[in-house]
């Protein structure tokens, strides 16, 4: 029988068993953001494949981060109840069956249903390391660990695009779903013999089932809505009628929070300024990282000719850079203020994405490469910053609620990034049914602007 309580981990392993905890948790998050990144290059083959058209087939990214961000905050009941070694060791199981059974998928729905299930997993997932993180390291070691931590997150989106640009030319499509299956097999198993067993646990209390519900209505119904806005004329009614309802549900969601005795969302959390801020900036963060990895391969793809491979090699120096980058960032959040770190990297992304949208149609792939690196360097200063600023004030009761608010905001972000990054193309200019490059450039400012006003709460952040 294999002991893993924290004194049995320490006698097994030494003081390192905090480093394979955190190897184990970087599996379940290089999963969940390889899933999240891997499809993006399969895009065009799906729509070709199927006879879709990108207003639909961007729900394979959007629908996969609005289930992740509405289960994303089931995670902080979960860990009270059973623990963060049964929690991801079951989440990484169910996500493996999901993703072989979607690569078997006969039509778009079933595609996108197992997307959508994925990303149900991925939500459980996604938490669990910045809380481990923030358990089981004292405060001055916080960032480093976070920067580690963060590589799992930055490697899987520069090896994402590559892997999945390799699979859908040598292979096909259906490959990149099958893709995350053996590292989340590998977590299952890390997950039994390194994660620890909780000491205490609080007493407990019901699931906020009714607020689940009323969130993951909201953002469903506030995603079609943008959805069915690509298709404006005739449907005007409609549209009005369900921002309204969204808007309804919102309030009620809101008011359920406010009175219940275990909400979902501990929202006392937001009335402390610097978490409100690093809330806010967070969303930005999402709507940056997901935003840029969703565009830059259908940009280079429809618009200049580039094959999934080289999409895919366009995208891993900015990763490998990243993965460079975060450590370091890590190590300065440490030390430096929080929001000179997240102010920095707000700067260079938004030059990033300018310089796509002034000059992505006539820069050669280096060129390309180099503004992808940019980017990708903005986002490795903000996220250890975002992440420190925000948990390091909370008492350790509370960094199960925080952890999952932060990454909600920022799965939040995401889902309304790359969904708004697709009506902006989608009102382009086309030629047919091809976007023109006009579109993909309206795109690029569109998230430059929407980064760059992060720069307000988070200049307000004092930390």
């Amino acid at each position: 029988m294999i002991d893993n309580s924290v004194e049995g981990l320490t006698a097994r392993y030494g003081e390192r068993w905090r480093w394979l905890a955190v190897a184990t948790v970087v599996l379940g998050t290089m999963a969940t953001v390889l899933s999240a990144t891997v499809v993006n290059v399969a895009l065009h083959d799906i729509m070709m494949e199927f006879g879709i058209r990108q207003g639909q087939v961007h729900w394979l990214a959007t629908g996969f981060i609005a289930a992740m961000t509405t289960t994303m905050l089931a995670s902080a009941w979960l860990l009270d109840r059973f623990g963060v070694r049964l929690t991801l060791g079951v989440a990484m199981a169910v996500f493996t069956v999901i993703s072989l059974v979607g690569g078997f998928a006969e039509s778009p729905e079933q595609l996108i249903a197992a997307r959508i299930g994925q990303g149900a997993m991925a939500g459980l997932m996604q938490p669990m390391g910045m809380y481990l993180v923030f358990r089981i390291f004292p405060a001055d070691r916080r960032g480093q660990a976070m920067g580690i931590y963060g590589m799992g997150v930055i490697l899987a989106p520069a090896l994402g695009p590559v892997l999945g640009g390799f699979l859908v030319d040598q292979f096909n499509w259906r490959y990149v779903m099958f893709a995350p299956a053996p590292v989340t097999l590998l977590g299952v198993w890390m997950a039994w013999r390194f994660l620890p067993l909780p000491r205490s646990r609080p007493a407990p209390y019901p699931f906020d089932l009714p607020g689940l519900l009323l969130l993951g209505a909201t953002i469903a119904l506030t995603l079609d809505t943008l959805t069915r806005m690509q298709a404006w004329p005739g449907q005007e009614l409609r549209i009005v009628m369900q921002w309204a309802l969204a808007l309804g549900l919102l309030f009620a969601f809101v008011f359920r929070e406010r009175t219940a005795k275990h909400p979902l969302v501990n929202l006392l959390l937001l009335r402390q300024p610097v978490f409100l801020f690093a809330t806010l900036g967070a969303m930005a963060l999402g709507l940056a990282l997901f935003g840029s990895t969703y565009l830059i391969p259908l940009f280079v793809q429809t618009t200049l000719g580039f094959s999934a491979t080289e999409a895919g090699l366009l995208m891993l120096p900015a990763g490998v850079v990243l993965g460079i980058v975060f450590p370091l960032s890590g190590r300065l959040a440490d030390k430096r203020s929080a929001r000179s770190l997240v102010l920095f990297g707000i700067a260079v992304f938004a030059l990033s994405a300018v310089l796509f949208a002034l000059t992505g149609q006539y820069a050669g792939f280096g060129w390309l490469v180099l503004w992808a690196v940019l980017g990708r360097i903005g986002i490795g200063f903000m996220l250890p910053a975002l992440s420190t600023g925000a948990l390091n004030p909370l008492p350790k009761e509370q960094l199960g609620a925080g952890s999952s608010t932060i990454n909600f905001a920022r799965q939040l972000g995401g889902a309304l990034g790359v969904n708004v990054v697709a009506l902006t193309i989608e009102f382009g200019e086309h030629q047919g049914s091809v976007p023109t490059v006009a579109a993909f450039e309206a795109a690029w400012w569109l998230v430059a602007v929407f980064v760059a006003l992060a720069a307000v709460p988070v200049w307000k952040m004092r930390v």
